[in-house]
């Protein structure tokens, strides 16, 4: 499921409360904790998307191995940062795969420049040759 699906508000507190299998006023209360921060629809429904859900599904994991509430908020925040760190970690592979791809290709330029005899007057078709290794073409 794509990230703007998971975020899209989609349930209402009654269906989140069914989905989760908690009371309506059991995620009220995590509310006003911070715990979830549903989205409010124009006549101030509280609107729960599926990342929503899957919050409320982890807090009640962690409450129901008798973790408290503060250290349910902990171990959020702790989940958050490391995703967070993750994200960061993928755009900086991505980023030196980049560089190793442009530092490859400098280098090759580097090899088939320091073929191409100076001057500048050689016959392109010449050059081809001793790069091929001086076969026809």
């Amino acid at each position: 499921m794509a990230q703007s699906d998971r975020d899209k508000p989609l349930y209402m507190i009654s269906v989140a409360a069914e989905l989760t299998g908690m009371h309506p006023q059991t995620l009220r209360v995590y509310e006003s904790k911070g715990l979830v921060n549903p989205k409010r629809s124009g006549g101030n429904t509280r609107l729960y998307s599926r990342a929503d859900i899957e919050r409320l599904e982890l807090i009640n994991q962690l409450t129901d191995e008798g973790i408290n509430l503060a250290g349910v908020v902990r171990i959020l925040d702790m989940k958050e940062r490391a995703e967070e760190r993750e994200r960061e970690n993928e755009k900086l592979r991505s980023r030196v795969r980049e560089l190793e791809d442009q530092l490859h290709e400098l280098k090759m330029q580097k090899k088939i420049t320091a073929l191409v005899p100076r001057g500048g007057s050689a016959d392109p078709e010449q050059v081809l040759k001793g790069l091929l290794g001086g076969g026809g073409i």
